[in-house]
């Protein structure tokens, strides 16, 4: 059984209303975010999560494939999977560790690599279409690590 938590507002939401409850208004929220995505993805022959991977992998030259899955959030189930297609279409590599060899690297690949302008591009429209100037922006953004970071903590 779930652990109760107590309210910390000053008003409790109605409950039982669809629109009270945070986990629709950010399920929504993602869905609608993830639409505005989606033709610029198409464009660039990627699905969302593969661009999230693009997204991890970007600043790294290689990783193990377990840091990978650890950073977004993803088991081994959906990520192996995931990873296969990505190499099957020339996006990632993947290769043993020369150092231990039960540890999988993975890495961006050159044509990836090539993609940097034209998601920056996507990043930015995407943004735009959010309405919020940068400071809300940044707030909403520093709001909503704070709240992952806090559920993943007193998840499980």
């Amino acid at each position: 059984m779930p652990k109760k938590i107590k309210m910390q507002m000053q008003e409790t939401p109605k409950l039982s209303c669809l629109e009270e409850q945070l986990c629709f208004a950010l399920y929504s929220s993602s869905q609608a975010i993830i639409r505005k995505y989606t033709p610029f993805l198409s464009e660039l022959d990627m699905t969302y999560p593969q661009y999230l991977v693009y997204l991890a992998l970007e600043p790294q030259q290689q990783i193990p494939v377990k840091d990978l899955g650890k950073s977004l959030h993803l088991d081994s189930g959906t990520l192996s999977p995931l990873l296969k297609r990505m190499e099957k279409s020339g996006l990632v590599t993947r290769e043993r560790s020369s150092e231990d060899e039960r540890k999988v690297m993975v890495g961006l690949s050159s044509k990836a690599r090539s993609l940097e302008q034209k998601i920056t591009e996507m990043q930015q429209a995407v943004a735009c279409s959010s309405g919020l100037d940068l400071k809300t922006f940044q707030q909403l953004l520093t709001q909503l690590k704070q709240l992952n970071h806090t559920l993943r903590q007193n998840g499980s």
